[in-house]
């Protein structure tokens, strides 16, 4: 029966799903689906994620799921050996609490500065103020994180696990907007990036890079203002957009018709 992950290398929330699935040694298949990024997508991908949005989970006739969250919980029981989360109780809600944070919060970061850098969204007042916000914030993160980190190995404490997966695909995306962390923190990342299931999924990634080899970034930025190809505005992302000093750049957005949110399921 094959396990099937949509994927597009460049989403940590993909990257993050396809680490622990190597990590538990388990086969899949890791298609992009066609259309991604225009809100219309292929039959089986918009079965399994009604929000047109990668990773999207399938097994067999009965499994469709969507958000990376759910996807892990189920592998960590659909596969236990080797456990991702901790035993002790509390070290398990913590990392837990670790990746709500990053994915709510530190994603937007990332998502937020490609929007500036790559996308022109935004005159070159709002892009600076954005970008001076966006400096702020991560300094802020990691700090958190470098707390969090503690004395620990890992996040996850003496071996590597969801607390891990659930930081680097963020934290390498962040790194690549020149924000290198320091101390602690960048011990473990260097530490965490020398994992095969890491290294894997972040070269994938670096291939398709907005600033990588094989990047159309001029046709994407013709595809996004012309509305072919609309950016993903909805819940943290948004948030971080006109907390960050760009709400201008969502109103542009709105009127230009290249920006999306989630449709009513069908």
């Amino acid at each position: 029966m094959a396990l099937v992950l949509y994927d597009h290398p460049l989403s940590p929330y993909t990257q993050n799903v396809k680490i622990a699935l190597m990590e538990k040694g388990v086969e899949f298949e890791a298609p992009m689906p066609d259309g991604i990024g225009t809100g219309a997508s292929i039959e089986d991908f918009m079965a399994a994620s009604p929000r047109g949005e990668v990773p999207a989970l399938v097994e067999g006739d009965d499994v469709r799921l969507f958000d990376s969250t759910i996807m892990l919980e189920y592998i960590e029981d659909r596969w236990p050996q080797p456990p991702l989360l901790p035993t002790d109780l509390l070290e398990r809600a913590r990392v837990r609490m670790i990746e709500d944070a990053i994915d709510t919060h530190v994603e937007a970061i990332g998502w937020g500065l490609a929007e500036i850098r790559f996308f022109g969204r935004g005159t070159s007042e709002v892009a600076e103020k954005i970008e001076e916000s966006a400096a702020e914030q991560v300094a802020g993160w990691y700090r958190w994180l470098t707390t969090q980190l503690g004395e620990r190995t890992w996040f996850n404490g003496e071996r590597f696990g969801w607390g891990d997966l659930a930081v680097v695909p963020f934290l390498n995306s962040i790194v690549r907007f020149g924000f290198e962390p320091a101390g602690k923190l960048r011990d473990w990342q260097l530490r965490v990036n020398e994992r095969p299931s890491v290294t894997a999924c972040r070269e994938a990634a670096e291939e398709v890079a907005f600033d990588g080899p094989h990047s159309d970034i001029e046709g994407l930025k013709a595809a996004v203002e012309s509305g072919a190809f609309k950016r993903e505005y909805r819940d943290h992302r948004l948030e971080w957009m006109i907390k960050s000093g760009g709400i201008s750049v969502v109103i542009d957005g709105l009127e230009k018709n290249n920006i999306r949110f989630t449709d009513v399921f069908s």
